[in-house]
């Protein structure tokens, strides 16, 4: 039976009308393209190659796709539903058994992530910690050990030093990522399986070298998984060399500060094994996405690339002015961070340097001072977790998002206790929002805590 091409093609919403045994070709969908974006291979531009993917359309010919929000599916035929536990039939070929499996909506999200990351599959997940844990899982066995690097998320880093040792017996080696000689010693090849760090490290700013990284890891036959939360459309590191992007898609891909997502995107065999019914982690874990949350994703990935310029372009203005008010800034976008040439040499075009930066105020104490400042007295931004607001979300690194890591941890991660992780966002006019941070900036040198 020929297999149905998904490039460019869009596909009827309703296969099943009747008999559940197909007697056509023109109904068929290969399990690959299932999964896949239907991208072609070579692309240049993630934004056009989300253009290039294919288009679900509504089940009555809706511009939008059809929500499918059932639980469970039901079949036509009673012999039909022992040949779906088989295997024999699954969604290739439209067949559903349970939404924790496969949903229709949710599949569809996953070829836009696909799309967007230029993997061959993707499937979505009802966190972004959701999807580490499960690929770390499906990846390593008992007694199995992972290379990262020490400057993580700290959720990401408590996984790795507490949890995966105790309930797994999956140990972690921390790198410096950026010293590659110490990277390609601590892989131990046959002991080793996955190297995992963050494209820009989450709050240091520190970007990876991700095809040296790459190589060094398949050198020794081990599997590169990379965090791409804080860069989605700044940086591809499928191709790049990696194998698995996760993604919290909480962040800038939702943009709303109000979903919880994340996404694994990497080969079609890769995520078929993780949806498998006895061995898969993402089955058997259940970490589900709801329907309706992929339905609303899906309809702001088509803004991304609009709103992830503007985070940036605003992001580059604020980092250069504040750099010439004297303070400390971290933003790889100036010349004198020390990956600037490396992220060039690597981003994709006219996307820019990303959409954070950090300002040290080198102390707790006036940091905090700061950001009471900037939320509470000049309207510049909330003190918040979390990223990709369209608000400007501010918090102190140390003490937040990295508490879960101990002082020496911070210290190697180059964590100051006074580091300001912002979030740029881009509601109102620049002037108007840096009229409001320099008015909090006046405040501070006004009580002698900040002399430029």
């Amino acid at each position: 039976m020929a297999e149905t091409k998904t490039n460019g093609f869009v596909f009827p919403g309703k296969k099943r009308s009747g008999r559940d045994d197909f007697d056509g070709d023109d109904h068929f969908i290969s399990k690959k393209s299932m999964l896949s974006s239907g991208v072609p291979p070579t692309w240049e531009d993630p934004a056009a190659a989300f253009a290039s993917a294919r288009h679900e359309f509504g089940e009555h010919g809706g511009v939008n796709m059809s929500i499918e929000a059932s639980a469970t599916f039901t079949v036509m035929e009673p012999e039909t539903m022992r040949r779906m536990f088989t295997g024999e039939l699954g969604p290739d070929r439209d067949f559903f058994i349970y939404s924790r499996h496969f949903n229709p909506t949710v599949l569809n999200l996953g070829r836009q992530m696909a799309a967007l990351e230029g993997t061959e599959a993707a499937y979505c997940t009802a966190s972004g910690m959701s999807a580490i844990s499960s690929v770390l899982m499906q990846l390593c066995s008992s007694g199995g050990h992972v290379v990262a690097s020490r400057t993580l998320y700290g959720g990401t880093h408590a996984l790795l030093t507490h949890f995966l040792p105790r309930a797994c017996n999956i140990t972690t080696t921390f790198v410096d990522i950026n010293k590659l000689e110490m990277v390609q010693n601590e892989i131990v090849e046959g002991k080793t399986n996955v190297l995992y760090f963050e494209s820009m490290s989450n709050p240091t700013l520190t970007v990876a070298n991700i095809p040296e990284l790459s190589r060094i890891a398949h050198d020794k036959g081990v599997t590169v998984v990379v965090d791409n939360t804080f860069a989605p459309m700044v940086l591809s590191p499928a191709r790049l060399g990696a194998d698995v992007v996760v993604h919290s898609i909480s962040k800038f891909i939702s943009g709303g500060a109000d979903i919880i997502a994340g996404a694994v995107c990497g080969p079609a065999s890769l995520v078929n094994s993780m949806m498998d019914l006895h061995q898969g982690a993402l089955m058997l874990l259940g970490p589900t996405m709801n329907a309706k949350v992929a339905f609303e994703l899906s309809e702001r990935i088509p803004h991304l690339s609009l709103r992830m310029k503007e985070h940036c372009h605003r992001a580059m203005t604020y980092a250069t002015r504040m750099k010439k008010l004297g303070l400390k800034v971290v933003y790889p976008g100036l010349e004198e961070h020390p990956q600037h040439k490396l992220l060039k040499s690597m981003a994709n075009k006219e996307y820019g340097f990303g959409g954070l930066l950090c300002v040290d105020m080198e102390t707790e104490e006036r940091a905090n001072r700061l950001m009471n400042y900037l939320q509470n007295c000049t309207q510049f931004g909330f003190m918040a977790v979390s990223l990709g607001y369209y608000e400007t979300l501010m918090s102190c690194s140390g003490s937040s998002t990295s508490s879960e890591m101990n002082a020496e941890e911070k210290a190697l991660a180059g964590i100051s206790p006074g580091l300001v992780r912002m979030s740029i966002g881009f509601i109102g006019t620049i002037e108007q929002k840096w009229s409001q941070f320099e008015k909090a900036l006046s405040r501070m040198q006004d009580l002698g805590l900040f002399k430029n």
